[in-house]
């Protein structure tokens, strides 16, 4: 019988490598998990439309859990959230996609042994190899593209970018972790041999923020 898990879910590269990952191991991910500031219809992660990663879920065939919450609840509500998880789809534990920082790996251990469940850490590697967590994804056969960049390590023109052998080349050049471990750079996975079908986006604007610049779609559909 395969053990039953949620999968912590922003949207972009790292967790889907993740969620691939789980699946050849054998493991059933009954849900992904996406925080989302209370009221505000995004993510805490990317700041994405919740529509946008409820798209990826029924690409992925996967129901998408929303922890509604704020930063001060931000555990509390996760810890809830998970004891409701595991009530109703019988869950084992939890999945993050984190990869080296032990800071994020220590607080997915925290709340997921408040939740009497495992955290799965199926991408954990050293800082050294994330070069090499990198030139996984391109081969991997998912489609990503950079929807979000810190203005002190990458420039705009990063922005939309696909992660492809060229973005394995040139982001090689900069200071930047290759897989953006520390926010360097986000992303958002819109196909892949998971996907039963492909999101199209569409109608990109540029938006400023304090340290960082991000594409705001206006239009994202199934095809």
């Amino acid at each position: 019988m395969k053990k039953r898990i949620v999968l912590s879910w922003s949207g972009g590269k790292d967790g889907c490598l993740a969620l691939h990952t789980l699946i050849d191991q054998g493991y059933e991910v009954v849900s992904l998990v996406t925080t989302a500031p209370k009221e505000l219809g995004r993510t805490f992660g990317h700041g994405e439309r919740t529509e946008m990663i409820q798209l990826q879920g029924e690409a992925l065939s996967i129901p998408v859990h929303f922890i509604e919450c704020s930063f001060e609840s931000y555990t509390e509500q996760f810890v809830q959230a998970l004891h409701f998880l595991k009530n109703k789809y019988h869950i084992s534990g939890i999945a993050f996609g984190d990869l080296y920082l032990q800071g994020h790996r220590e607080w997915g251990e925290q709340v997921a042994d408040a939740a009497g469940v495992e955290a799965l850490y199926p991408l954990w590697t050293k800082k050294e190899a994330a070069l090499d967590s990198l030139e996984n994804f391109v081969k991997s056969g998912y489609q990503a593209i950079v929807i979000r960049v810190r203005e002190d390590i990458l420039d705009e023109s990063w922005l939309g970018r696909i992660i492809d052998d060229s973005f394995l080349q040139d982001i090689q050049k900069t200071t930047s972790c290759p897989m953006g471990e520390s926010g360097e750079y986000h992303t958002y996975v819109f196909d892949g041999p998971l996907f039963s079908k492909k999101i199209q986006l569409e109608q990109a604007d540029r938006i400023q923020l304090k340290t960082t610049q991000k594409l705001e779609f206006h239009c994202y559909r199934l095809v």
